[in-house]
C-alpha cells in the first residue's frame, strides 16, 4: 500500500516552501493537484507523473490521489499556501473515512495570512480572524454574519478570495458591512501575487478599500482599532509596555 501525503507548497515559489515539504514532493512518484498548483512545481520536479483536474473538481483530485496511494504509489496532492487552511486535507480524511489505508500525511505550508502580512509589515501581531468571501462552499449570510462579528470584536481580518470573474462586487459588499462597524480611515492593505512574479503591496483605508480592484490573487488585510502605518509598513501593535 501507497501512502498519500497532503502538501502545503506556500505562495509556490521555492524560496517559501519549507524542507518538509519539499522533501515530500521529492520522495512522490506522483504529484496531484489543481492544475494552476501544479505547473508552479512542475519544473522543479520533472521526473515525477502529474495529475491535475480543473477548479471546482476538489473531491475528485482527491479521489484520484486517494487510488493512487491505494495502487502502491507515493503520492504528493500539493496545496497553495497551507494543506489544511482552504486546502485538502479536510475532504482527503473525509473520503478515506475510517479506514486504516492508505496512510495519510499532512504536510503544512505559508498561508496567504502570514505571507501577506509579511509583505504588508506586521498586522497580524494581535488575535484575528481569516474569513472567505467566496459563496461557493458557504452562504453568503454566513460569511455576512462572520465579518460582522469579527468587526465587533476587534480582531483583524484577513479576507481570502476577496474577487473573481463571477463575484466582481464582493469586496466592496464586505467592506460596506464593516463600514457599518467601523471607521472608514481604519488602516488596511493588499497583497497580490505574494511569492509570484508581480507581487505588489498597497496600503490604503476601509474607505478605499471598498473601491479596490482586487481579483482572486488578492489577500486583502483590515486593521483593529490598534493598527497603524509606522515607515510605509501596516502595523498592529501586540500592547508590549515601554513602547
Amino acid at each position: 500500500m501507497g501512502k498519500l501525503t497532503v502538501v502545503g507548497i506556500g505562495p509556490g515559489d521555492y524560496e517559501n516552501m519549507t524542507v518538509r515539504a519539499d522533501r515530500a514532493l521529492r520522495e512522490s512518484q506522483v504529484i496531484v493537484g489543481y492544475h494552476v498548483y501544479v505547473d508552479l512545481v512542475r519544473e522543479r520536479y520533472p521526473d515525477k507523473e502529474f495529475l491535475t483536474t480543473p477548479m471546482t473538481r476538489e473531491a475528485d483530485r482527491c479521489r484520484m490521489a486517494l487510488e493512487e496511494a491505494r495502487a502502491g504509489k507515493q503520492v504528493a496532492m500539493v496545496c497553495s499556501g497551507d494543506s489544511g487552511i482552504y486546502g485538502m486535507a479536510g475532504l482527503v480524511y473525509e473520503l478515506r473515512g475510517g479506514a486504516a489505508e492508505p496512510e495519510v500525511e499532512v504536510v503544512p505550508g505559508l498561508t496567504a495570512a502570514c505571507s501577506g502580512a509579511a509583505l504588508l509589515g506586521a498586522p497580524l501581531t494581535h488575535d484575528f480572524a481569516v474569513i472567505s468571501l467566496s459563496d461557493r462552499l458557504t452562504p453568503w449570510e454566513k460569511i455576512e454574519a462572520r465579518l460582522t462579528a469579527a468587526a465587533e470584536s476587534d480582531l483583524s481580518i484577513v479576507l481570502y478570495n476577496p474577487a473573481s470573474r463571477g463575484r466582481p462586487d464582493y469586496l466592496r459588499r464586505a467592506c460596506e458591512i464593516l463600514l457599518d462597524k467601523l471607521p472608514a480611515d481604519r488602516p488596511c492593505g493588499v497583497a497580490r501575487n505574494i511569492g509570484r512574479e508581480g507581487e505588489t503591496r498597497e496600503l490604503l483605508t476601509l474607505g478605499a478599500l471598498r473601491d479596490f480592484a482586487a481579483d482572486m490573487f488578492c489577500t486583502v488585510f483590515v486593521g483593529n482599532s490598534q493598527t497603524k502605518g509606522i515607515g510605509g509598513q501596516l502595523v498592529t501593535p501586540r500592547g508590549y509596555r515601554d513602547v
